[in-house]
């Protein structure tokens, strides 16, 4: 037995604006970038909104103007920069509660959309993640094992060490070679990469500093970065 239904007819301008249609629809899928923000988080590459960032600082950073200027001035003229000549390295130092963490925050929100919880940022603490001596030959094979990996999936990878004064010199050699002036290292180029440095290290100076400018009757915000680092070489 045979059953015959109709054909159904079908215009050609319509049947080709159906294809037409199905085609770009297929090439917006296959971009990777069209499930960024929507299916996953893609790697940022572009240049710092720097207004952004400055009123992230201004109104939520208090207290620290060196910290402010400091962090705004090197962030812009790095992230600016399409070809640096290496990675970005700030180390910041003062005791706990002087808002280096919170800086650190600041800085990963305005490179990526996710902050401190974007898979292209790294935390390490050092009595964490590095806490046995015995065990420095290992950490650095790892540590620079996990550098190169992330970096090599995306170049703006942030990478933050907390606790730096008690970090195993070991563990800084291993870093090291990412910070120099090297166009690649085994293929792999890190001048895109920033590195954050926390250290409660030179806090009893810095508070020293601080302390005696206001027993001089002057105002907390006129203190200049050379006075401390002329309080740092004495």
């Amino acid at each position: 037995l045979l059953v015959f239904t109709p054909a159904l007819a079908v215009e050609p301008i319509s049947m080709g604006l159906t294809i037409a249609a199905a085609s770009v629809l297929t090439g917006f899928l296959s971009y990777p970038r069209f499930y960024c923000g929507i299916l996953t988080e893609c790697c940022e590459e572009n240049g710092l909104n720097s207004t952004a960032l400055q009123i992230d600082l201004e109104m939520k950073l208090f207290g620290q103007h060196l910290a402010k200027d400091i962090v705004l001035k090197a962030m812009n003229g790095f992230m600016s920069n399409q070809k640096p000549k290496k990675a970005l390295a700030l180390s910041m130092h003062g005791w706990t509660g002087t808002g280096k963490n919170f800086i650190s925050k600041i800085i990963t929100e305005n490179v990526h959309k996710e902050g401190m919880n974007s898979k292209f940022v790294h935390l390490f603490v050092s009595t964490v993640h590095f806490p046995h001596d015995d065990q420095v030959p290992k950490y650095k094979d790892q540590l620079q094992a996990w550098i190169r990996g992330n970096v090599s999936a995306c170049p703006r990878s942030v990478f933050i060490f907390d606790e730096m004064d008690k970090l195993h010199p070991g563990i800084i050699d291993a870093i090291k070679p990412f910070l120099d002036y090297y166009d690649e290292i085994d293929g792999v180029s890190y001048r895109k990469a920033i590195f954050i440095f926390l250290s409660n290290a030179g806090g009893d100076l810095i508070t020293k500093i601080a302390l005696d400018f206001w027993r001089q009757g002057k105002q907390r915000e006129e203190l200049q970065i050379k006075v401390v680092e002329i309080g740092r070489a004495h």
